[in-house]
């Protein structure tokens, strides 16, 4: 047993022992999101600091638990701040949630985040069905020794967001008249913004927007076969798109004025996700 596998299920067994609510689907609340728990019914909190070897988030804003309940009749699990490459984790460690949450049971994976514009024709406020990912830039979460219990050696990242998901979060966003953009996210390190040139750089190489968390997440839950889908926030535009210098207040003024619709779609996405799987 490496020690990856090792540290994930001494934590699963941490977390057995407070809290045995059996989740389906597993949702990762983004900037501006991060209260969206708060309304659903709850069954269990359990606090990061409260599971044995598990990675505490330190970024402003995050608050840093598990919230399992329900969404309408849905059993979920919310993450309440996620942990990012920045704050100094082996990339094991930030995507060790996300293994966890399947190991409670979640087959379904919805991410959200706060993201840069590099798509000209998106504005701050804009919705985006994240298509496909470009994580170059960032370590991947399966570099080291292999646990086949996981998943394969290698796997294969050609649907990693779902095809079928995203037809079901489309049709869900028109039954409400909410405009969903839809393409390619871009995952940088951070924690600094990136600069005009590598904004440039992004838009050559195809992406239409860019964080700093998000795609890692994905690679480590299709290695371990969930059904994945994410939505980004367009909470600015990205460095050298426009001549406004970007700062984290903007960021999450610009979520929290969009949060009421993100929420609204999250909700019913969640339902009718789970119909279809």
């Amino acid at each position: 047993m490496n020690e990856t596998y090792e540290k994930l299920l001494n934590c699963y067994e941490s977390c057995r022992k407070k809290v045995d609510f059996v989740p389906k689907a597993a949702l990762v609340l983004g900037s501006g999101l991060g209260d969206y728990a708060e309304g659903i019914r709850q069954e269990a909190v359990l606090d990061y600091q409260d599971i044995a070897g598990f990675p505490r988030s330190t970024v402003e804003g995050h608050q840093g638990r598990f919230i399992f309940g329900y969404v309408k009749d849905v059993p979920v699990v919310c993450m309440q701040g996620r942990v990012h490459y920045y704050e100094g984790y082996p990339m094991s460690d930030v995507v060790l949630p996300i293994r966890l949450m399947k190991l409670m049971g979640a087959e379904i994976l919805f991410l959200t985040n706060a993201a840069g514009g590099v798509n000209m024709d998106f504005a701050p406020g804009d919705l985006m069905l994240i298509r496909d990912h470009i994580s170059v830039l960032a370590p991947s979460p399966l570099i080291g020794p292999n646990s086949n219990s996981l998943g394969p050696r290698f796997c294969d990242m050609s649907d990693t967001y779902d095809a079928r998901l995203r037809r079901i979060i489309r049709r869900t966003a028109e039954k409400m008249d909410i405009s969903l953009r839809e393409g390619v996210y871009m995952q940088f390190t951070g924690p600094q913004y990136e600069t005009p040139a590598e904004i440039r750089m992004a838009r050559v190489l195809g992406a239409d927007a860019v964080g700093m968390s998000t795609a890692c997440e994905a690679v480590a839950a299709n290695h371990m076969g969930m059904h994945i889908c994410g939505i980004s926030c367009i909470t600015n535009m990205a460095a050298g798109v426009t001549d406004q210098p970007l700062s984290h207040a903007e960021v999450q003024k610009t979520a929290d004025r969009t949060a009421p619709l993100f929420k609204k779609l999250v909700t019913e996405s969640i339902a009718a996700l789970a119909a279809g799987v």
